[in-house]
């Protein structure tokens, strides 16, 4: 039971600081405490932990103009944030998650700001209709994070430049763009500012507790121990990721989300596997990558792997390796 509120307001714009204090307050995370992290990025793009970089985004582009590239810990998919964007971040026990009650806290604190929000699916908060926040997950044994986006004002024309999302994830969407279903928050409500909604944030995250709150801060031992935090987040090998010289490659849309999947082969069997998805469930792609490795290239063998490491995926998997007609 949560007993004990904790709140950390970021003091960095740096993507890969950022990401380093979210895992090492989640490392951190005190029985019976829920931490609230609020921080920002300048002008960087948050890919999924399982995403093709050069697939969701104009890598090229967005360096070129200052912009950086990082990918959390959690599912899902590519994310813009620049100044205009508030993230926030619950991380709690895993046995202390409560998706419903961490969700009231940024429902409140929008309602404070005169702005009546509602959810959509399992990871999307929409005003007027349109986008604002999208959230993602992750749960890793004793200790699990919710965060998600929350936008104020955005610079939608950045957005769409830098953000590629693939044809297939429009159409499911039924939307001409990225830009045409998400809003700033300060356009229903034009007095919000970053400031405000820090500010409501932290109310609301005492009062859907119904506790108090003790807002901390990181000393220069816990900066030195973030160190190798911050130098994973900010290597090429994790922002990027290995590109395989595969031999065969299938990819399609489902309704918990894309998948791509790289194949090796080298007489008749699989040497080396990499797999891509924005599903929520972050799992996902880690388990084929390793249940593909080593089996023989063959329709049989590849869906009875694909049945042993995730079985609630494993028959769209399955009919999905079934058309490339092996």
């Amino acid at each position: 039971m949560i007993d004990k509120l904790k709140l950390y307001r970021g003091q960095s714009f740096d993507p890969f600081f950022n990401l380093a204090v979210e895992e090492y307050l989640l490392q951190n995370t005190d029985e019976g405490c829920c931490t609230l992290y609020l921080w920002q990025n300048q002008n960087t793009v948050v890919i999924g932990r399982n995403q093709n970089a050069f697939k969701e985004c104009r890598t090229t582009l967005l360096e070129d103009e200052g912009g950086k590239l990082a990918r959390r810990l959690s599912g899902g998919g590519a994310v813009f944030h620049d100044l205009g964007n508030l993230n926030f971040t619950f991380l709690v026990p895993t046995a202390d998650y409560d998706l419903d009650k961490q969700l009231k806290v940024i429902e409140l604190a929008c309602e404070k700001l005169g702005v009546k929000v509602e959810r959509s699916g399992r990871n999307d908060i929409l005003a007027d209709g349109r986008k604002f926040s999208g959230n993602a997950f992750y749960k890793n044994g004793p200790r699990a994070y919710h965060h998600g986006t929350l936008m104020v004002d955005v610079d939608r024309e950045k957005m769409g430049r830098y953000l590629n999302p693939s044809k297939a994830k429009l159409s499911s969407k039924g939307v001409d763009s990225v830009r045409s279903r998400v809003v700033n928050l300060k356009e229903l409500a034009s007095d919000t500012t970053i400031e405000l909604l820090s500010q409501k944030l932290a109310e609301a995250f005492g009062q859907v507790y119904g506790l108090p709150y003790e807002e901390i801060g990181l000393t220069e031992q816990d900066k030195a121990a973030m160190q190798p935090l911050f130098e994973k987040y900010s290597s090429w090998e994790w922002r990027l990721g290995r590109e395989i010289p595969f031999t065969f490659e299938c990819g399609k849309r489902f309704p918990w989300g894309s998948v791509q999947i790289q194949l090796m082969v080298d007489g008749g069997t699989v040497k080396e596997a990499e797999v891509y998805s924005d599903s929520m469930d972050w799992s996902i792609a880690e388990k084929l990558k390793q249940a593909f490795e080593g089996k023989s290239f063959s329709e049989a063998a590849l869906c009875l792997a694909a049945e042993k490491a995730c079985t609630d995926i494993a028959s769209d998997i399955c009919r999905m390796i079934q058309e490339q007609e092996i």
